[in-house]
């Protein structure tokens, strides 16, 4: 198996006319700014939280393993990636609600579904044993231990593999190499290299300009955000220079993604706003999330892209299509309630921020 896993959603895009979960003047800056009162996105985000992991829960057996998943012929971003995501998301989604309630125990699920799924660990190690060059099994493997879910034999592996020069010096984007250090952190290794570092070689600690935005450096945009801040949960790993870029810049690039209907990515920048320290960016939120809660179906599913569909069958789109979407949907939720309803809280696993 030599495919690796990819970032941002897939290249296929849902057809069909508009359709909204709830009325509303439909997608686009005009949506935006019709649900901009204070409070607008608590009013929506526990609902739009429940019924996208309930729409996830409904299709757990679409993120099954299949017999030859192990086959080099078999592809990473079609079986390994969803359920990887899966496990990352659905750990910071139970990690970030709170005990007790449907969302926290259905988050719960998910994570020993997919737990179940790798067979304990031991598909991993199968995988790293195949792959020993690959990153992807470590930081699949890494999204399980942050959870506290653990493998001996991986990691006996794992640890010598990862002290090798091959792997300090494995050659791949800046956002990328950031994910890898923060996977080390979670199964508790010296990592390879410093964050700081990395990190001023991105996109955004490049404090790029604001106009270059557009789909790629979006995603590696976000996905900086992910891995340093470990899915949200350290918000203080953010440098001040840092936060003040993305707190002026969001809400232009939000309103973009809603302009060009670019759902996903839409979810991926309010994940974002709701993993800066300090303050939540309040106005933003009450802005953003009534708009994307107008694209989410009936069912709890929301596409990646393009016009809503006009459709009121059980899966109106196929799974490939909106899984992502929707569990990112479900992950921006939970950490923008846990900001909003923390606000001037101490926020659990404070750190100091990454210079």
């Amino acid at each position: 198996m030599t495919t690796t896993a990819t970032q941002g959603p897939s290249q296929n895009r849902p057809d069909g006319g508009p359709r909204g979960r709830r009325p509303g003047p439909g997608p686009g800056g005009a949506a935006r700014r019709e649900h901009s009162a204070p409070g607008a996105a608590l009013a929506v985000l526990p609902g739009v939280l429940r019924e996208a992991l309930a729409w996830t829960d409904t299709h757990r057996a679409e993120f099954a393993l299949p017999d030859d998943v192990l086959e080099p012929h078999t592809q990473v971003n079609a079986t390994l990636k969803p359920l990887g995501e899966l496990a990352q998301l659905g750990s910071t989604i139970r990690r970030t609600t709170t005990p007790g309630t449907q969302e926290h125990e259905l988050a719960g699920e998910l994570v020993a579904y997919a737990w179940e799924q790798v067979a304990a660990g031991e598909l991993l190690l199968e995988l790293l044993r195949a792959e020993p060059f690959a990153a992807y099994p470590y930081e699949i493997y890494a999204a399980f231990a942050g959870y506290g879910l653990r493998h001996e034999g991986f990691e006996a592996l794992a640890r010598p593999l990862t002290a090798t020069r091959a792997w300090a010096h494995t050659e791949q984007h800046a956002n990328r190499q950031l994910g890898l250090v923060n996977s080390e952190r979670r199964v508790g290794v010296m990592t390879h290299t410093d964050a700081g570092a990395v990190l001023s070689r991105t996109w955004l600690g490049g404090l790029s300009e604001p106009w270059m935005f557009e789909g790629p450096s979006g995603y590696a945009l976000t996905h900086t955000v992910f891995h340093l801040t470990d899915w949200g949960l350290m918000p203080d790993r953010v440098p001040a220079r840092i936060d003040g870029y993305l707190r002026t810049w969001l809400p232009a690039w939000a309103d973009g993604c809603l302009e060009s209907v670019q759902w996903d990515l839409t979810g991926e920048l309010l994940a974002v706003a709701a993993s800066l320290p300090g303050p939540p960016p309040a106005e933003l939120l009450d802005a953003v999330w009534p708009a994307l809660a107008d694209v989410q179906h009936a069912t709890g599913c929301l596409p990646e892209t393009g016009v809503p569909m006009q459709d009121s069958s059980p899966d109106p789109y196929s799974f490939i299509d909106c899984y992502h979407s929707t569990l990112v949907t479900a992950f921006a939720a939970a950490l923008s309630l846990r900001s909003l309803r923390g606000a001037g809280e101490a926020v659990p696993g404070r750190e100091r921020r990454t210079a």
